[in-house]
């Protein structure tokens, strides 16, 4: 059997794993940080799956050495963690927190002076609240205000980081934060909530304006990529597939990548809503890589007339794969469709698309502790296929640059809890005590053997 270790990826190929601060960080109210969306919707009743919230997580804003070590241990050649707004400018505006950035730039000190380079990400999900009380990415104006930090930011610590991430997965903000209210901060908006896609994206342009003045750092952005597949050969389900592929992936990518948006007539739109004469310019300034998150493709249908999306107007459907595995999350495991993904955004943005990194890639299983050891071969098995399929898409001709490991340590997953685990190490909830799973052994072969 072929196994991702035996494969030779191309020089330069970093791998790295990853992390977001909301999820690991735990101390909410340490060192001055102030409120995000996400500490009132994991404190509002109902809304996380368990009843839990992320005042512990994993304890990494205490124990961050710890982690570091583990880095280390790994081989990583990157790191990509996530800059917590609130903790560098609480109110999201006015003056920073000091204690705040004086965090970070320990950390990336100390990914330094390991040798692992730093790739942090500006924004991933943890809006200041009080931002979210005067409009949230609904208003025009959060763009602005995102800047101002990211200039504090820069500020700080942009004299030791030279590569950047402006946002994370915006689809997901838009869609489940706005949209369908299953993530912070928990609003039905529908399409209503499509404003939040253009000020985000316009959020990023004037990031990448900022990091671009700021110096010669290399930037990015991380978006969550689904391979749309219809349920049949049914043109109804075509049309619903080729809908669902423009809201989520390609009002996402296009306006970054092409400079213009889809057609949202299938949403009975002629415009995309908030968007300014210029705006397009900023959105679509040059990038240095592309970060695709990847988990699993989505089979689509027509939306049937009793269903939800249908009410709201939608014409399509998610519906589930037939005769293929699930992660713990329940998302089918189709390798082969990264694979097809990737080589899909090298033919539709052929010279505009800049070198790819898969920024997330991994899946949730039950993990348990037995004797000391955690026994995850479920997980070895889905990163060695989605590896190989990279590996499989750089052969038809795509660049891809980077993978990265979605998670070094198990977290707080969002609207889950802590019912979900993705980490390379298991993490005891009372404790805090890490173990290492089979997966980290595996994944730190195979990075030994690519450095042979």
């Amino acid at each position: 059997m072929v196994d991702a270790r035996t494969l030779t990826f191309p020089a330069g190929f970093r791998w790295g794993a990853a992390t977001a601060a909301f999820q690991v960080e735990g101390s909410t109210r340490a060192d001055g940080r102030g409120h995000s969306i996400w500490d009132v919707f994991a404190l509002t009743p109902g809304r996380i799956l368990d009843g839990s919230n992320a005042d512990m997580a994993a304890d990494s804003y205490r124990r961050w050495r710890d982690d570091l070590a583990l880095l280390a241990e790994l081989g990583v050649d990157d790191y990509r963690f996530s800059i917590a707004w609130p903790r560098v400018q609480p109110d999201g505006t006015g003056a920073v927190n000091a204690a705040g950035l004086d965090h970070y730039a320990r950390m990336v000190d100390g990914l330094l002076e390991a040798g692992i380079r730093p790739l942090p990400t500006l924004y991933h999900w943890d809006l200041p609240q009080p931002l979210e009380d005067a409009g949230g990415w609904l208003a025009r104006d959060t763009a602005a205000r995102f800047a101002d930090y990211v200039e504090l930011v820069l500020a700080g610590m942009g004299d030791r980081v030279g590569h950047w991430i402006t946002l994370n997965e915006p689809n997901m903000t838009t869609l489940q934060g706005y949209a369908l209210g299953t993530l912070a901060p928990g609003h039905v908006l529908m399409t209503d909530a499509l404003p939040t896609a253009h000020h985000q994206l316009l959020a990023h342009g004037l990031a990448v304006r900022a990091i671009r003045a700021a110096g010669d750092a290399e930037v990015g952005i991380v978006n969550n990529h689904t391979l749309v597949v219809p349920a049949t050969e049914d043109p109804v389900d075509g049309f619903a597939a080729a809908a669902f592929h423009a809201i989520y992936n390609r009002v996402f990518s296009d306006p970054v990548l092409a400079g213009r948006y889809p057609d949202l007539s299938v949403l009975g739109l002629e415009r995309m809503p908030g968007l300014e004469d210029g705006d397009l310019d900023v959105i679509s300034a040059p990038l240095d890589f592309y970060g695709v998150n990847f988990y699993n493709p989505t089979r689509v249908a027509g939306a049937s007339a009793d269903s939800d999306f249908a009410a709201a107007g939608l014409p399509f459907e998610p519906v589930e794969f037939d005769g293929v595995p699930v992660t713990g999350f329940g998302w089918p495991v189709v390798p082969e469709a990264l694979t097809e993904l990737l080589v899909t955004l090298r033919t539709d943005f052929d010279d505009a698309l800049p070198p790819v990194v898969i920024t997330e890639n991994g899946a949730s299983y039950p993990d348990v502790v037995v004797d000391g050891q955690v026994h995850d071969a479920e997980r070895i098995a889905y990163l060695d296929r989605h590896i190989r399929a990279v590996h499989a898409a750089i052969g038809r001709g795509v660049d891809v640059r980077g993978y990265l490991v979605w998670s070094l340590i198990d977290n707080f997953e969002w609207a889950d809890g802590y019912t979900q685990r993705f980490g390379l190490v298991h993490l005891d909830l009372e404790t805090g005590e890490r173990t290492r799973k089979d997966s980290f052994a595996w994944y730190r072969e195979l990075l030994a053997a690519q450095r042979r």
